[in-house]
């Protein structure tokens, strides 16, 4: 299957570099080239791409251009995937790209450009509503997700620690306000104010404990030993 794909990058050389090696490749028809937002959405708009590949920082303002750019696109014209590239692993930027789904997106480092074969699988993969993220870009996101949720342990009270512990070795509400010397009442709002620090309120009941001891767990090193 070809791939038809629009290219965007105000950068002269590289715009022009890597449309020559899109050019070279059998399975990418470039239909455009454009240098900034505004011309990218109209070559969107008039050859309605398989998919589009974007830098993230473009004029005017060299900030998110690229990301407002495809979450436009994957709103107005829902077929066509889009891959952003960036010169460095930005979580923020990640997270906002991705804040509302990864079906049809991807986030690439500019260093892959040069591994021809990734990239056409990442426009490939989009182009057929997958997501195709960047190794190192997940490594990232996946260590301030954890670094998040360590830092929420710190918010919880001594007693909402002893809680969640007694959680973590498996005991139900119940067994732990027996070991805890506390009403099973009581237990239950300290497990609510866990979850609710924790960010855990959308989720099922299973869902939440399973989710919370997780966190603690990964926090302790692993262990639930006293």
């Amino acid at each position: 299957m070809t791939v038809r794909v629009v290219f965007a990058d105000d950068n002269y050389l590289v715009r022009e570099g890597v449309a020559g090696l899109l050019t070279e490749t059998a399975d990418i028809d470039l239909v455009e080239t454009v240098a900034d937002p505004a011309a990218l959405l109209a070559a969107v708009a008039t050859h309605r791409p398989d998919a589009v590949l974007t830098d993230i920082r473009m004029p005017p303002t060299f900030t998110t251009e690229g990301i407002d750019a495809a979450k436009r696109i994957r709103a107005d014209f829902p077929e066509t995937g889009v891959v952003v590239l960036s010169q460095y692993v930005e979580e923020d930027y990640a997270f906002e790209l991705l804040s509302e789904g990864v079906a049809g997106l991807g986030y690439l480092l500019k260093e892959r450009v040069t591994q021809v074969d990734d990239l056409v699988r990442a426009l490939y993969d989009v182009s057929r509503g997958g997501s195709a993220l960047d190794p190192k870009v997940v490594e990232g996101l996946l260590a301030r997700k954890s670094q998040e949720q360590s830092s929420a342990l710190l918010a919880l009270t001594e007693r909402e620690h002893e809680v969640l512990h007694e959680l973590a070795t498996g005991r139900s509400n119940a067994a732990t306000a027996k070991v805890l010397f506390m009403s099973e009442r009581a237990v239950e709002k300290h497990v609510g104010s866990v979850f609710q620090k924790l960010g855990l309120v959308h989720e099922s009941d299973i869902n939440r404990r399973v989710t919370a001891v997780l966190v603690y767990l990964e926090a302790t090193g692993g262990s639930s030993a006293r």
